[in-house]
């Protein structure tokens, strides 16, 4: 179906959901037999991270194909949107729920405690604290490590967005030195990060064993970290299409979704700097 017709583009059916489902059925049977102390454990996890790789190269492979054989027409992009809308809305729950619960230890429960002298006597109620029975440790500094992050992060959104300036004037190098500019910052990021975990746990004695506030450090900057590898692939996968001239300044939706998903990724870290780091 073209993308000239105003019709309900419907796909073929496709065994890629198929796939990946199975990948992600060995990948937690796996996981299951690892913390257990079984032996396939490890292996099966593996063959179903594998398998989700394979998922997620074919079934990206065929949308892109169809996008490029003009069989996306107006009434997909808009559910391209909507799709990615939601996506964004569910991340922003996910870590929503994190932050409440920082929130909740550092307001509430921590207080509670240490109001609580005969169960819990000589515990100073304070943040950050590992708790009445954490390890000793010491705070991360914010004007460190973290806050070079946060220019960097910040600057790397200037340049994605450059990149698409570059984009919609037709400005081919532009828009694939603006993506290069910012997957070079997106890795500098996660090496300075992974930087930051080492110094963490041979200089600050910071670990999960730092109680409450070691385990939401490392909840908190860790599923960030994650994200913002997500976010490099992704706009690996977006210069790598550039480079092939995949995008047109009236057909580029992908670009701009992995753009929305790395300004989200960029707020994200400014309230992580604030509130994990800084206060």
């Amino acid at each position: 179906m073209s993308a000239a017709s105003g019709s309900y583009y419907l796909p073929k059916p496709t065994h890629w959901p198929i796939l990946g489902s199975i990948g992600l059925l060995t990948l937690a049977f796996g996981f299951a037999l690892t913390i257990n102390g079984y032996v396939p454990g490890p292996w099966l996890m593996l063959t179903g991270a594998l398998v989700i790789v394979l998922m997620l190269f074919g079934w990206f492979g065929t949308v892109v194909h169809e996008s490029q054989s003009g069989m996306y027409n107006q009434q997909v992009d808009r559910s391209f949107r909507m799709g990615m809308g939601w996506f964004i809305f569910s991340e922003v729950m996910f870590f929503s729920g994190f932050f409440f619960a920082l929130f909740y230890l550092r307001e509430i429960a921590v207080p509670i405690i240490g109001h609580d002298h005969l169960l819990w006597p000589g515990f100073h109620a304070a943040w950050p604290t590992s708790g009445p029975m954490g390890a000793p440790f010491t705070p991360m500094d914010a004007w460190g490590i973290p806050a070079i992050n946060t220019l960097i992060l910040l600057t790397s959104g200037a340049t994605v967005t450059w990149a698409h300036w570059g984009l919609l004037k037709e400005n081919r190098k532009q828009l694939i030195f603006g993506l290069i500019l910012t997957i070079a910052l997106g890795l500098t990021f996660v090496g300075l990060q992974a930087f930051e975990y080492y110094r963490a746990y041979t200089q600050f004695g910071m670990s999960l064993k730092a109680g409450v506030y070691g385990a939401t450090f490392f909840l908190l900057t860790g599923f960030h970290g994650f994200h913002v590898t997500l976010g490099v692939i992704m706009l690996s996968t977006m210069l790598v299409r550039s480079i092939k001239g995949h995008f047109t300044p009236e057909h580029h939706f992908a670009f701009e979704a992995v753009t929305w998903y790395w300004h989200f990724v960029d707020v994200v870290w400014l309230f992580l700097f604030v509130f994990v780091y800084w206060l």
